[in-house]
């Protein structure tokens, strides 16, 4: 079982990368854009339609002034977006080289996205935005694909121009097979070609559709990284984020740990055979549902780095124990 890690801060990597391990589980872009970017992406996009209108309103205004601070030394604001998040990504890649880095596409949801400069132009109020427009679903949205089209440019930059073709893209949220071709064919627009210099796709498994069809996502994607906590919470049925039934939410429940162990066995038994990590919190938590993972015959276990060192120890018995 290899050992990785979830690593979400670029200016980290390289400490980090000292501490024993076989790469990177999760790689977190909303970091980088939160911290190092700070704009929504369509804003830079429509940044000269943004300027007219900024003369008649103040608010506009307001966002052009925040976006000129932000993005000193660039004309073109798009390039701004790819630069800064090619840079992030690309330190984290090279860290852990030569190792994999699979970095996740951008997993906002609509109020973490309004929270960016410029957000309010161009996010809807929802309700329930933990399912609502995020992950794939926006990807191939036209109103949001030149967005997602920005983030496959800086990932083909990192990989391409800087060499670190240890990079590996991962969809998040992906509700159905037909939306993992609709993605994969808007990567293909922007130049992000599965397959070539050997790109490999990845997708979360966090909806208990990818567990279910599990068969059909193989078609498409290299492997699966399991997100315990959307999953766990979307099994359940439950919002972790209310008080009121968050005691309910357990990564340990058995009904979770049978999805996990179905869709291990589905991607496993897949011609070609396919990869499947985890990159949720609980192997970090609970040392029993790491051994759980070892025994259901899991690929890779991705770690917050302080719990790295222990784990691995826990994991190196528990194969003992399995003669493995």
């Amino acid at each position: 079982t290899q050992i990785m890690m979830n690593v979400g801060v670029p200016e980290q990597a390289f400490q980090q990368g000292q501490i024993p391990n076989n790469g990177v589980g999760l790689a977190r872009e909303e970091f980088i854009i939160n911290s190092h970017i700070g704009i929504h992406p369509l804003a830079l996009l429509e940044y000269k339609t943004l300027e007219k209108k900024a003369a008649k309103d103040k608010k506009i205004a307001e966002v052009i002034k925040k976006i000129d601070e932000r993005s000193i030394g660039y004309d073109d604001k798009m390039e701004f977006f790819v630069d800064t998040l090619a840079r992030g990504i690309a330190k984290i890649a090279a860290g852990f080289y030569p190792n994999d880095v699979i970095v996740r596409m951008s997993d906002f949801k609509t109020n973490e996205y309004a929270n960016l400069i410029g957000g309010y132009l161009y996010e809807p109020e929802e309700h329930n935005p933990m399912i609502g427009w995020r992950g794939a679903s926006r990807y191939y949205d036209p109103k949001f694909k030149p967005a997602f089209g920005l983030e496959c440019i800086a990932l083909k930059k990192a990989r391409n121009e800087m060499g670190l073709t240890n990079i590996k893209p991962m969809i998040p949220f992906c509700r159905t097979p037909e939306e993992g071709r609709k993605v994969i064919s808007v990567m293909n627009e922007y130049g992000l070609k599965q397959g070539e210099n050997g790109l490999e796709v990845y997708v979360m498994c966090e909806i208990p559709s990818n567990v279910i069809v599990a068969d059909q996502f193989s078609e498409i994607f290299d492997g699966f990284s399991i997100g315990s906590n959307d999953l766990t919470q979307l099994s359940l049925g439950l919002d972790r984020d209310s008080d009121l039934v968050a005691h309910i939410f357990d990564e340990r429940n058995d009904a979770v740990k049978r999805l996990i162990s179905q869709v291990i066995s589905t991607a496993h038994q897949h011609h070609p055979r396919r990869k499947v990590g985890i990159c949720g919190q609980a192997p970090s938590d609970f040392p029993e549902f790491a051994e759980f993972l070892v025994e259901c015959g899991i690929d890779s276990i991705s770690l917050n780095p302080d719990t790295v060192i222990k784990t691995r120890l826990k994991i190196a018995e528990t194969e003992q124990r399995l003669g493995r």
